[in-house]
């Protein structure tokens, strides 16, 4: 039998689309509290707005930066995290450098992902990896720097590139990264089934936009 109370609570519920309006927030935020999901993961517009609409709740409010690409500059990338901090975000997922990793560039990435790290100045940074870009050799250097530069997740996917995450990919970062390290699967995961799937392969965190129905094990 499915403990709900332990799925919503492995859930940052997401909307990260562009057209997203603040009702569409405020729709977020009502349903992260009354389903008790982890966090709320938002763009960067709307952290300030998701903070005072989650007031007096255990909801935490997630932000990314350099979304979705990962193609701007660390220093881009840590000036967003800073401004994000600024407006009271409590986690960052930021997507990784993928042309700088698939040339082999590891003290690029290790720069990268540590400056990110600093710049959060104690908050957890989760990186994401696209692993639909990556081949496995790939995966499992980004996993072994994300480890060796301060971060506290590895995360699967934006859900924007032309794939999410899958449950291979899951397994193998778990089994890269160990049992005590974060590991957030996200991108297309739209039903319990699915979700349930990741969480046994070693998913410690899910971002997904079909929580409410995840939640009432509803297909959407």
């Amino acid at each position: 039998m499915v403990d709900l109370t332990q799925l919503a609570a492995r859930i940052d519920h997401t909307l990260l689309k562009p057209e997203a309006t603040v009702r569409d927030i405020e729709r977020l935020c009502a349903e992260a509290r009354e389903h008790h999901f982890f966090g709320v993961c938002v763009n960067g517009c709307w952290i300030k707005s998701a903070r005072g609409m989650l007031r007096d709740s255990a909801v935490r409010v997630v932000s990314v930066a350099g979304f979705p690409l990962g193609a701007a500059s660390i220093g881009a990338k840590c000036r967003e995290a800073e401004i994000a901090i600024r407006d009271g975000v409590q986690e960052i997922d930021f997507v990784l450098n993928v042309g700088r990793l698939k040339q082999g560039d590891s003290r690029y990435i290790a720069d990268e992902i540590s400056h990110l790290v600093l710049a959060a100045a104690g908050l957890p940074i989760k990186v994401i990896l696209e692993t639909c870009l990556l081949g496995e050799e790939e995966k499992i250097l980004a996993c072994r720097l994300a480890i060796e530069n301060g971060a506290r997740f590895v995360k699967t996917s934006t859900g924007f590139s032309r794939g999410g995450a899958t449950v291979a990919d899951v397994k193998l970062i778990r089994d890269t990264v160990g049992p005590d390290f974060g590991v957030k699967a996200s991108g297309g995961i739209r039903d319990q089934k699915t979700a349930l799937a990741m969480m046994e392969a070693g998913a410690t965190r899910l971002g997904t936009s079909a929580s409410v129905a995840i939640i009432k094990g509803d297909a959407k």
